[in-house]
């Protein structure tokens, strides 16, 4: 059954460990000024917003340690396994840089505290500026944006006050690939446009034609993923320039894809006049479950006045490194304070670490293994590659599982989820949307060949059980902690509902004298 077997514990809930009087924890006692502080400000609020209580659980340290391993030897994550789920760079991180952002002095700042007492921290924000300058093209970045999606936000609201300003009106139209991230349409629409496709051709690119026809004095921009969500990189994206430029509309890079070409070419040498970043992607951030992420923006120079403060600047007469606020023409501030610190510690230290060859070495890596991989796989029975057969991939690919599912019934959704029990992680299935029974895989750089060989030896034998034991792949998973689940049902608000509520409401329930609140 796939030569892999995840741990599956029979574990509670830590609430049912609870026995009163265990402690596992004992909080040093609280001094008379924080006392006198906390009695000062409490004293304000009102009477039923006031806890008496945590309902925390009365738990040993060694009921907890043992909890949460158990939990953890029940999860899968990059340090356990290959997790090849395209557009999304989930490669392996130096545990050095995570443990940097750990240290005392990263993790112990305030962002209240004075100027003058992170200068370090100031300094390291300030070189890592200059750093993404030197591998896009862009004039200055704004580190402030938390994510990706939020990046793209930034840039939309950029786009608008940059036409706003020189023309004295809204633009209302953005244009986006229909191959592109889900992202791209939903910020520029919270920016307020109206988002238009633009048709990808047979080649996997944009397709000229369809830009030009939909191009006018009313679009704002163009949001453009290079290289594209099919791994291919858009090989007319100087023509592109031209025609989204040639009507004063902007180029906006949607940079998920980075790690393919981070040290081989730069964005605004390109003709980009916007870009995100996500640094948790690219940069060394372990991402997954909802963060951390970080999603910095960058723009040419006639861009800058927009950028949302704070950014930094040296003062040379004082020499001090400086939070600029005051700023302008700004869009105006998008996150409280200024950008996820840890975050952007560690990409600072895999950009000084790696440095610039060895970025590039790092993009060919990612690319070779795609190439390597699409190579075999491609000649798997029941497989097509639907856009751009022949040409070359950058750092992901995507297959089409549709002639499997025409002659076993099966699909992408049960090729992942068998491939579970042989101890990978599903790659991203039904993505890009304009892929039927899409299966999409991006190694990059961190998996040796040997790893590499053995996922596509799996792939081949659970394609092969498609067609000798259909039924085998239809109910996968079988050795993972969890198996085969009704995914609507899981899927449901009640179901969401966090897991110490759902024990407080048994055990409410199962008291008869007491009253739910």
């Amino acid at each position: 059954m796939g030569g892999y077997r995840q741990a599956s514990w029979n574990e509670g809930l830590i609430y049912e460990f609870s026995r009163p009087g265990l402690v596992g924890f004992t909080p040093p006692p609280i001094d008379d000024d924080i006392r006198s502080v906390s009695e000062r400000y409490f004293k304000h609020l009102p009477e039923e917003a006031v806890r008496d209580s945590l309902d925390l659980p009365e738990v040993s340290e060694p009921q907890v340690v043992r909890h949460f391993t158990r939990l953890s030897q029940m999860n899968y994550s990059i340090s356990t396994g290959f997790y090849p789920l395209g557009s999304c760079t989930m490669k392996y991180n130096p545990v050095v840089n995570n443990r940097l952002a750990g240290l005392e002095l990263a993790s112990n700042i305030h962002p209240l505290q004075p100027e003058e007492t992170v200068q370090g921290c100031l300094e390291i924000l300030y070189r890592l500026e200059r750093n993404l300058i030197a591998l896009t093209g862009m004039a200055r970045f704004s580190l402030a944006p938390s994510a990706g999606a939020h990046g793209e936000l930034v840039g939309c609201l950029i786009m608008r006050a940059y036409h706003r300003e020189k023309e004295g009106r809204e633009r209302r139209r953005i244009l986006v690939p229909d191959s592109a991230h889900g992202t791209n349409p939903a910020s520029a629409a919270m920016a307020g446009f109206v988002v238009e496709e633009v048709a990808t051709g047979r080649d996997g690119c944009v397709d000229l034609d369809s830009l030009e026809k939909a191009m006018d004095n009313d679009v704002a921009g163009l949001m453009l993923t290079n290289p594209n969500t099919l791994g291919l990189f858009e090989r007319n994206i100087g023509r592109i320039v031209e025609i989204v430029h040639s009507y004063d509309a902007l180029l906006y890079y949607d940079g998920a894809n980075m790690n393919a070409i981070a040290g081989v070419v730069r964005p605004g040498d390109l003709g980009f006049d916007i870009i995100h970043l996500n640094l948790h992607k690219t940069f060394s951030t372990p991402h997954g479950g909802g963060g951390p992420g970080s999603g910095p923006v960058g723009v040419v120079e006639r861009l800058v006045k927009y950028l949302p403060p704070p950014l930094i600047e040296y003062d040379e007469e004082k020499k001090i490194f400086r939070l600029v606020l005051d700023r302008p023409g700004s869009i105006g501030p998008v996150k409280m304070f200024y950008g996820n610190f840890g975050v952007l510690l560690r990409a600072y230290a895999y950009i000084v670490s790696m440095g610039g060859e060895g970025l590039r070495r790092a993009a060919m890596a990612a690319v070779t293994a795609s190439n390597y991989m699409l190579s075999k796989m491609s000649m798997v029975r029941g497989v097509s590659v639907p856009y751009g057969r022949g040409q070359h991939r950058k750092h992901e690919f995507v297959l089409s599982l549709s002639r499997l599912r025409r002659e076993t019934g099966l699909g992408a959704l049960e090729v992942g989820k068998r491939l579970l029990d042989y101890g990978f992680h599903t790659p991203t299935i039904y993505f890009p949307l304009i892929v039927d029974e899409a299966f999409m895989v991006e190694p990059t750089e961190t998996e040796s060949k040997e790893e590499l060989d053995r996922y596509v030896k799996a792939f081949e034998a659970v394609i092969e059980e498609c067609y000798n034991t259909p039924e085998l792949v239809r109910s996968a998973p079988h050795n993972t902690s969890v198996s085969r689940i009704d995914e609507a049902r899981a899927s449901h608000p009640r179901t969401l509902t966090p897991s110490w509520r759902v024990y407080r409401m048994r055990r409410l329930e199962a008291d008869t004298t007491t009253q739910p609140p």
